[in-house]
């Protein structure tokens, strides 16, 4: 079953069912967010691995609001060379390659911008102190956000990749739009769950207007924000029947966000009686996804066995397995699972410190520093100190924060209050 091959709606035709989902690599440079090489020899080993489907890390439509700051940006000013050779590199083992497109909004560090947008001046981030309280973004910033997703994914297309991910889940700017804790508006944008979910469809619709008909367009979605008084299973089965009613290609399913890290330690659910409820986090929500949803669905988060794979691809719910630290431990590990022993595990094992907050910045520590690694030409190494690999993780954040603050232009663009001139200045930004 996983290595049978798949075609979504768009006509693009995947040679098996795994999929790499998207890690952040944060291996760009701070100042021109372009990829490079470490970036194409990443791709490149991936796409040898086997896997049928390469989603990037998230990349920036907005170099003023970064996740990390190494994040790759692509708008007006980035190499749009590079952007060429990422996609050549990436398909040049045969997988397809999918784009994923983001804007961090409140979910910015101090590290990298001092005062984030969200669609309301909700709570800062509850993370070690290290976010600021965004302000809220007014109808024009919103419209022009819109509008940046749909044209960088007219780049991505004219650059060579095979779609773009428009990325609503983990706590960045669409799913913040999604959830009633962190939308309170009382226009358009917010209130019930069709205002809430207007961002992403305007989205939706802004890059199929920009793009060919074959270009694919996916959606990464939080099956629940696992958060009091957040986003609601309940409600992403609904979004998920808007989703469909969309034709987006295909939907990818995860959970959590950076305050409640379920994409990295799971769901607490340590009395499941099967190994499948255990190791596929998110697989039970998905069924109910499947309900309302009717076409191509990926499942991300906690699978590590075939025989666990074969069963939720078996059963139908689900049509595509993404795998994301799994790769970063072993990356052809994909080939291994096509070749078809059901006993194949992958080598992942959980990196754990005293609270689930340091625990998810251990996981994102030490598998970062594996992409490193394969970008550096190297192989993973599975003994790395997860200690080690999480202090260079919290030094590189610092070393480009740093970056960013010496370059006066972009210092005071970065550390002033952004105006509601944002709306213009991102629009050309990305023209």
């Amino acid at each position: 079953m996983i290595e049978s091959p798949l075609t979504l709606p768009c006509g693009l035709t995947l040679k098996n069912r795994v999929a790499k989902a998207a890690m952040t690599e944060n291996m760009a440079d701070p100042i021109d967010g372009d990829p490079n090489e470490r970036h194409f020899r990443l791709y490149e080993r991936w796409s040898n691995g086997g896997a049928g489907l390469l989603i990037t890390g998230n990349v920036m439509i907005d170099r003023r609001f970064l996740e990390q700051a190494g994040n790759v940006v692509l708008d007006a000013r980035s190499n749009f060379g590079a952007f060429q050779e990422f996609a050549r590199r990436a398909k040049s083992g045969g997988a397809k390659v999918i784009m994923q497109v983001s804007h961090p909004g409140r979910q910015s560090s101090l590290f990298v911008t001092r005062k984030p947008v969200a669609p309301s001046a909700s709570a800062a981030v509850k993370m070690i102190a290290s976010f600021a309280k965004p302000r809220a973004l007014d109808a024009d910033e919103i419209e022009a956000r819109i509008r940046a997703f749909g044209i960088m994914a007219a780049q991505a297309e004219k650059a060579g990749f095979d779609g773009v991910q428009i990325h609503s889940a983990h706590g960045y700017l669409g799913s913040q739009f999604l959830s009633p804790l962190t939308n309170l508006r009382g226009d358009k944008w917010g209130g019930s769950l069709e205002n809430r979910a207007r961002f992403l469809l305007e989205c939706i619709r802004a890059v199929r207007r920009e793009t060919s008909p074959g270009f694919a367009v996916s959606v990464k979605l939080n099956s629940s924000d696992f958060q009091r008084g957040g986003f609601t299973h309940e409600e992403s089965i609904e979004v998920a029947r808007l989703l469909d009613a969309e034709s987006i290609d295909l939907l990818e399913i995860s959970g959590g966000n950076y305050e409640s890290p379920a994409l990295l330690l799971g769901v607490d659910d340590e009395r499941a009686e099967s190994t499948k409820a255990r190791e596929a986090y998110f697989f039970k929500y998905a069924q109910g996804i499947r309900q309302a949803f009717k076409r191509p669905l990926m499942l991300t988060g906690g699978l590590r066995s075939a025989s666990v794979m074969n069963e939720v691809l078996s059963n139908g719910a689900v049509d595509v397995i993404g795998l994301a630290r799994p790769l970063a431990i072993d990356p052809d590990f994909p080939a291994e699972l096509i070749a078809g022993d059901p006993s194949i595990v992958s080598p992942v094992k959980p990196v754990r410190f005293i609270n689930k907050q340091f625990s998810a910045m251990a996981e994102a520590g030490y598998h970062g520093a594996q992409l490193e690694r394969m970008g550096d030409g190297k192989e993973p190494d599975a003994h790395l100190s997860p200690f080690r690999a999480t202090t260079h993780y919290l030094a590189a954040q610092l070393a480009g924060f740093v970056r960013l603050m010496r370059r006066p232009a972009l210092s005071k663009q970065l550390v002033a209050e952004t105006s509601r001139s944002d709306s213009r200045s991102i629009q050309d930004a990305a023209m």
